[in-house]
């Protein structure tokens, strides 16, 4: 392939041109898929501060007394008041210190309850705006199958953005610290959006290909199934997963969580029981499911051992006899969010994630701009992309404030989300791009600045509740100074 006349690259300029078409085309199709599951993913980094925040009067266990796990097993079981499918128990751990035990029951739906450090129920879970937020990142709030493989094409479409943006500008990591600035907005602006996209390359190559892995593993697994079991994707699944035992559905007494417990303690003298699955509590084809972090701080460092009733181990899968592509399976969770390293490593994880939603918008109003500059301007797809990419953080924050408002209403948070995306849709049809981004950003400020205010828990005993307020009090704050610049 011939080099480029002046631009020091192995492809000719005919190609990169259709490169960069492609790449724009290919930006434009899945914008406003990319930007949404960007913005959540940054947000849903922080799921288990969240968590914390929206229960500020919850109580926070840092070492759990020797019988808690069997009495929250118990007390879960017995408020069920009837059937159980299955009980999930969550474990503290440092970075989030939360005893959590749900119950899941046919026809009766979830319940699922904040413990102490004796095991003793004391609150319901409130996580409407986390619950949200962890929708919309994975799902778009969609049906899981559809939503999850939309999010999946989304990942596909930015590793591929991503490559074609880098093959697309042959100077790009030559020029990695060119700023124009004091010029053309529209230059200033393509300079910003190549730089972040450089910069931050090995986290937006590992976070789109973990985020299309994650996305698309429905139907990876389906053509597994196909490939190796003649379409039975619960043999996949097996692989896995900790197999269940053959179906007994004779009822049974509640089963003693104990043994289990003890067991796995002398197995993993080091590690740390992170959560336990007990399925069918109530019939003899009972099991229980212990994941245990080995102690070995692996990203993919996790053991699955299973009980029957009786305490009798049938199944182990120990992390450190994973082969490579366990590792690998097991990693992908863990690197797409950030949790892995501890705070400063989230803290990045949400500044860069930040970054990606920049680089989706700002790809637009590229596009939007170069459009303008040649005479064939869109002022109706730039007022509809300035209400959704401003609609979104009003959205969120509004789905936030109905949340603390109103924290025993489930649809809440998502009635306020679906209802301020609408109205700054319908804004588009009456109002011009400028007074929509305006309204927009000093929206989403005020309401950052309220949302402490309504919540309160300024007091509470987990120091994670007033460092959130003052974070959205400072974004919020931040958000609101430049509108009172530009109006002088």
């Amino acid at each position: 392939m011939s080099w480029g006349r002046g631009r020091g690259s192995a492809l000719a300029p005919g190609v990169v041109r259709a490169i960069l078409k492609g790449h724009s085309s290919l930006g434009l199709a899945f914008a406003a898929v990319l930007y949404l599951v960007c913005l959540t993913g940054a947000l849903a980094v922080f799921v288990a501060e969240f968590t914390r925040w929206e229960n500020p009067a919850a109580p926070r266990v840092a070492t759990l007394s020797p019988g808690a796990v069997p009495r929250a097993y118990a007390e879960a079981l017995a408020r069920a008041g009837g059937p159980v499918d299955r009980i999930l128990i969550v474990l503290p751990a440092s970075e989030n210190p939360l005893l959590r035990v749900r119950t899941e029951a046919h026809g009766a739906g979830e319940r699922e309850w904040l413990a102490d450090a004796e095991g003793h129920l004391a609150a319901p879970l409130r996580e409407g705006w986390s619950d949200l937020l962890v929708r919309l990142h994975v799902s778009l709030h969609l049906p899981r199958a559809w939503g999850g493989f939309l999010v999946g094409l989304a990942g596909v479409a930015l590793l591929s953005s991503l490559i074609s943006g880098i093959l697309a500008h042959p100077r790009i990591f030559r020029d990695a610290f060119h700023l124009r600035l004091g010029g053309s907005r529209r230059l200033q602006e393509a300079d910003l959006h190549n730089r972040i996209g450089v910069w931050a390359l090995p986290f937006h190559l590992i976070v789109s290909l973990t985020g299309a892995l994650l996305g698309l593993s429905t139907v990876i697994i389906a053509v597994l199934g196909m490939v190796a079991f003649q379409g039975n994707t619960a043999k996949v699944y097996a692989l896995f997963r900790t197999p269940r035992l053959a179906v007994d559905a004779r009822p049974a007494p509640p089963l003693d969580l104990r043994p289990m417990l003890a067991d796995a303690a002398r197995r993993v003298p080091a590690g740390r029981i992170d959560y336990l699955r007990i399925e069918h509590p109530m019939r003899r084809d009972c099991s229980v499911e212990l994941q245990v972090e080995d102690g070995s701080h692996h990203i993919a460092g996790t053991d699955a051992y299973g009980y029957d009733r009786d305490g009798r181990l049938y199944h182990a899968k120990r992390a450190a006899e994973n082969n490579l592509g366990g590792q690998i399976l097991g990693a992908l969770g863990p690197l797409h969010f950030g949790w892995f390293a501890g705070p400063i490593v989230k803290v990045a994880y949400g500044l860069l994630g930040l970054g990606l939603a920049y680089l989706a918008s700002g790809g637009v109003l590229l596009w939007i701009a170069r459009r303008r500059e040649r005479g064939r301007a869109v002022p109706g797809w730039e007022r509809l992309w300035i209400a959704f990419a401003w609609g979104q953080p009003l959205a969120l924050a509004a789905a936030a404030l109905a949340a603390v408002a109103a924290p025993g209403a489930a649809s809440a948070p998502l009635l306020a989300w679906a209802g301020a995306s609408l109205a700054m849709g319908a804004g588009a049809a009456l109002l011009a791009a400028r007074p929509l981004a305006r309204i927009g950003r000093c929206g989403t400020g005020v309401l950052l600045v309220l949302i402490p205010l309504v919540q309160g828990g300024w007091g509470a005993a987990d120091a994670m509740v007033p460092a959130v307020n003052l974070v959205l009090i400072g974004i919020g704050v931040a958000l609101l100074v430049p509108s009172r610049r530009a109006a002088a």
